[in-house]
């Protein structure tokens, strides 16, 4: 199964994964069939919660965590994708509208980097590091890996600010420049850099610190 990448494997394959083992007089696979005949499908099983997935012949408390944890993640993983996308960036204020309700309440800060398109459309957002903002974690060369590989035509910066601060600090400022310079020798635009203090947002282009 790993040698044929898991784009490859069938819907009863991935869940067998999941499972890890069979039960007596059948195999791992066996069961993710069975579960997935009597669920009709990936979708309806994900639905079920830790004690309907344990009605099931062979799937006890700990496979029944697994596939419910399993399948928690891709919803999160989709939510955090769906809320970006095909929108169409024509100020800050877009941006921060979309962020504000996912940032807000974040105990640690987050630099964040956004992709967009010729026509100013999120195509990507990445994650590039939580914790302390400084020029260790946020270096051009993982930004701009991002950028390149998305095929990003420009990029936003974010980062939220926990204190409730939206003003920038003077590393803020500082970091920004740097990234700011990088997009220009490589063609990659820094759009804007705003951060995000809970209710309320800083554009580094409002304030002409770009």
């Amino acid at each position: 199964m790993i040698l044929r990448g898991p784009q490859n494997l069938s819907d009863a394959e991935l869940i067998a994964i999941l499972l890890r083992t069979g039960v007596k007089g059948k195999s791992v696979v066996n069961v993710a069939q069975e579960l997935l005949t009597k669920e009709k499908n990936l979708a309806n099983l994900a639905c079920k919660s830790v004690a309907a997935l344990q009605k099931n012949n062979g799937i006890g408390k700990d496979k029944a965590a697994t596939l419910s944890a399993a399948f928690e993640i891709a919803r999160r993983i989709l939510s955090q994708q769906k809320y970006l996308s095909d929108k169409k960036i024509t100020s800050p204020q877009d941006i921060a509208e979309e962020l504000i309700p996912v940032l807000r309440d974040e105990n640690k800060e987050q630099f964040i980097v956004i992709c967009l398109s010729k026509s100013n459309k999120i195509i990507r957002k990445e994650i590039i590091s939580v914790g302390s903002l400084d020029s260790s974690v946020v270096h051009p060369r993982e930004i701009f890996k991002v950028a390149v590989e998305n095929n990003a035509a420009s990029i936003i910066l974010i980062h939220n600010h926990p204190s409730g601060n939206p003003q920038p600090s003077n590393e803020d400022i500082s970091i920004t420049k740097k990234l700011v310079e990088a997009g220009k020798m490589m063609d990659i635009p820094v759009f804007d850099h705003i951060i995000i203090a809970g209710n309320t947002y800083t554009s580094f282009v409002e304030k002409r610190l770009i």
